[in-house]
């Protein structure tokens, strides 16, 4: 009877987090590994071998980042190009060429239902994606430019503005965040009201339709301009700013905030890919394994994420831009030939001490914002 019940243990927050944590982080590291193994050019050029390795080591990776990011609910992209830039030799400029294409499936595939269920509100999102759309368009500009004029040193820049990106984005999902999930309007302006952006829906929790005003939306669409700048420059996908923006200037009710970010990274990153593609920075098969990992980690985390607690995966999420933040930073003050090589026993102790510290946070053994609240049941 004590062995089932051990054993029932292991399937329970906090235990099932961190067998998860470590399978993730395991994976990871062999296709790391496989990924560094294949990249190793011969003379002459790739061997089969090397390209079997790269193939597979590409799909593992791919997979590892689609559970976490499902599990999490943000986009792929915002994992995918720190670690493909932190960890592995590919150039940057492919690396944030495919990071757009992965946000940009992500995206498109959750558009349908939830713009037939109401919930995604499709004239807002076209709207929002003037400014979005318009933004990561001149952002991918920059990048190419940046890459064709800068070589080393503007890699080396990436590198270190995207490290700190991350950094700045892991202290706001430390936060928790700043969201409303019922916004009030006081005072719809005349320009909010003139487009008619409202659109009801039915809640399913309340059972009712609900009815919602948005105002702000001049504001909205200037700020979606500099979101979609930073996307379309770094290859992100922008989901976790998107939301943001949408709730706390023009008052969209949380949940179809993130229902509409999906629908936008669809539409807007479709537009910003094509410097890329026009670049050649854009390569068929490298991109579609990332796809079909997408798809195959979607699946597995969608039925983990049934299991586990979103305030404990949002705990992982940060462990993960944590060492992806070191690994940028470091990597382009190498480039730029600021410091030496990093010893690989300061990698793995920097690991070490992160992966300890979410541990011990998964266990409550130090207090996180938001943590206590999820501990006992609240959402995230």
């Amino acid at each position: 009877m004590m062995k089932r019940t051990t054993g029932k243990a292991l399937f329970r927050s906090p235990w099932l987090e961190v067998i998860v944590m470590c399978a993730v982080v395991l994976l990871s590291f062999c296709a790391l590994m496989l990924i560094t193994k294949g990249a190793e050019a011969p003379p002459g050029g790739l061997s089969l071998n090397s390209i079997s390795l790269l193939v597979f080591g590409f799909f593992l990776l791919s997979f590892a980042i689609a559970v976490i990011a499902v599990m999490a609910g943000i986009g792929g992209g915002v994992l995918f190009t720190p670690i493909m830039l932190a960890f592995t030799p590919v150039n940057s400029l492919i690396v944030r060429g495919t990071g757009l294409i992965v946000a940009m499936f992500s995206g498109l595939i959750s558009s349908g239902p939830l713009a037939r269920k109401g919930l995604g509100n499709l004239k807002l999102a076209m709207v929002c994606c003037l400014g979005y759309g318009s933004g990561s368009f001149i952002g991918a500009r920059l990048a190419i430019m940046a890459s064709r004029y800068l070589g080393e040193v503007g890699e080396g820049f990436v590198r270190i503005s995207l490290g700190l990106i991350v950094l700045i984005l892991a202290v706001y999902f430390l936060r928790g965040g700043i969201k409303v999930e019922w916004p009030r309007v006081e005072h719809e302006d005349h320009f909010s009201r003139w487009l008619g952006l409202s659109q009801p829906y039915y809640e399913e929790s309340m059972e009712k339709i609900v009815e919602y005003r948005i105002t702000h939306a001049a504001w909205g669409i200037l700020a979606m301009i500099g979101v979609g700048l930073i996307s379309g420059f770094f290859g992100l996908g922008a989901g976790w700013a998107i939301v943001p923006v949408m709730n706390l200037i023009m008052a969209v009710p949380l949940k179809v905030a993130a229902a509409c970010s999906g629908i936008l990274i669809g539409m807007g990153d479709c537009i910003s890919v094509w410097p890329y593609i026009f670049a050649g920075a854009v390569i068929p098969l490298f991109a579609a394994l990332w796809l079909v990992g997408q798809v195959v980690g979607g699946i597995v985390g969608a039925q983990v994420l049934i299991h586990i607690k979103s305030g404990s995966i949002r705990l992982i999420l940060i462990g993960i831009m944590l060492y992806s933040s070191f690994g940028l930073v470091t990597k382009g003050l190498i480039t730029l030939k600021v410091i030496a090589a990093i010893p690989g026993w300061l990698q793995i102790a920097v690991l070490v001490v992160i992966f300890g510290g979410v541990v011990a946070a998964l266990f409550d053994k130090f207090p996180i914002h938001g943590r206590s609240n999820q501990s006992r049941g609240g959402g995230s």
